[in-house]
């Protein structure tokens, strides 16, 4: 069962959490961050993207890189952009997107519980990745970012959330740079803290929804911090990490849509009749074509749009990950097709979050950039939590999270 920590968050003063808030360092590249970061000293993203700091350009994996995460987190504190609670408190950390609203426990969960697959993961790791995260954590001794965590819906849970959101002033409440309304409330209530994790200890399974690298860090560094005491007691700060836990109810995936750079040495009616092996053609015309169900496609060419329905005989439905549209499309279109057989290195293919619509991928075809571009069908978050019990994995790039989870806000700090 489920293990939830109240932590003494590091978090802004809340004159300053709108400049201090920023996207995720996974969101943003060096150069984006650059101009994000522009005539706001505040701003995360120099903890985060620490690289930025530097005039030079220089490796993000760079040592002194890290080094300058540390140095700019520990001015901020020094500088009063930061305060640190009292005593441990979980939070309330709502997300109100195009008047969708999402509420989650803002917690530490916990390293054993990622050990023992209580908490279920769905995706692989790479290991650079992980060793960035492991030496930024280490570095600045602190989780900057939250894990996006869900689980199926405790209405205990969600009763207790909705009663003190209704009765209590937040602490927080602004609208951050991609214009999601942002609320928090803290839980300061020794009483209701001690329901909530005990609510909690009933719920079977956590599963990651995004963060995977930043989780297997901290599992990492806290292994790490075990073998060098062997004494540890479990109660340290390092056994948990933060993470921000949603009922499934609420989360809001988009479809991760796909554009490919060349057509494999074929002429546009030969990739026509090839995909119509494994699939049936149901739209040809100048309108967007955005699927709506499971099992069907989108494809932009030459400023045409195609509609396709995968044949059933084509996949295997009992399979949970051979049935997800990001599979059949990559089995047999993107694999066989085009020859492209990890997406995850192969430069001729791109991902595109589904938050930019149909019109960037038509964008980056008509300007010559990608020569075609596949739109999907969003992945059901049952489809995720299926496989994460399973113990399998899903192919890359599955899932678009939406609004995405800001940093900054929140900081497991352990000092």
């Amino acid at each position: 069962m489920a293990t939830i920590k109240p932590f003494r968050a590091l978090r802004p003063f809340p004159k300053l959490v709108s400049q201090v808030a920023a996207m995720p360092y996974d969101v943003v590249n060096t150069q984006e961050a650059r101009k994000i970061v522009k005539g706001n000293k505040n701003s995360f993203l120099h903890v985060d993207r620490p690289e930025i700091n530097f005039k030079e350009p220089i490796n993000p994996y760079d040592e002194r890189v890290y080094d300058k995460a540390s140095e700019a987190l520990s001015k901020m504190i020094e500088n009063k952009v930061y305060l640190q609670d009292e005593r441990p408190c979980l939070y309330i950390y709502q997300l109100n997107r195009l008047n969708k609203i999402q509420k989650g426990i803002v917690a530490c969960t916990s390293i054993d519980d990622y050990i023992q697959d209580v908490i279920k993961k769905h995706e692989h790791t790479l290991p650079e990745k992980e060793k960035d995260r492991v030496n930024h954590v280490n570095c600045t001794n602190a989780h900057t970012g939250p894990i996006l965590m869900t689980y199926r819906e405790n209405y205990q849970i969600t009763k207790l959330i909705d009663e003190w959101t209704s009765t209590h002033t937040p602490i927080y409440d602004f609208i951050s740079d991609d214009k999601v309304s942002q609320t928090v409330w803290v839980i300061d209530d020794e009483k209701v803290i001690n329901i909530i994790v005990s609510l909690f200890s009933h719920v079977e399974s956590l599963y990651i929804a995004d963060g995977h690298h930043r989780a297997a860090a901290a599992v990492k560094v806290g292994n790490m911090k075990r073998l060098a005491n062997p004494n540890y007691k479990g109660t340290e700060e390092y056994n948990f990490f933060l993470s921000v836990v949603f009922p499934d109810t609420q989360l809001t995936i988009l479809e991760y849509n796909r554009v490919i750079k060349d057509l494999n040495g074929l002429d546009e009616e030969s990739l026509l009749e090839r995909i119509k092996e494994n699939f049936l053609m149901v739209y040809e015309g100048k309108e967007q074509y955005r699927p709506k169900n499971r099992h069907f496609y989108g494809m932009y060419m030459n400023g045409k749009w195609y509609g396709f329905k995968a044949k059933q005989n084509s996949f295997d439905e009992n399979d949970p990950v051979d049935s997800l549209d990001v599979s059949i499309l990559q089995n047999l279109v993107i694999s066989s097709i085009f020859g492209i057989t990890d997406p995850r290195t192969d430069n001729r293919i791109d991902f595109i979050g589904g938050v930019k619509g149909l019109q960037e991928l038509e964008n980056l075809v008509d300007s010559g950039e990608m020569k075609v571009a596949f739109s999907l069908f969003h992945t059901p978050i049952q489809d995720l939590m299926k496989i994460a019990d399973k113990g399998r994995v899903m192919p890359p790039k599955s899932t678009w999270f939406e609004p995405k989870l800001q940093s900054g806000i929140f900081i497991h700090y352990m000092k």
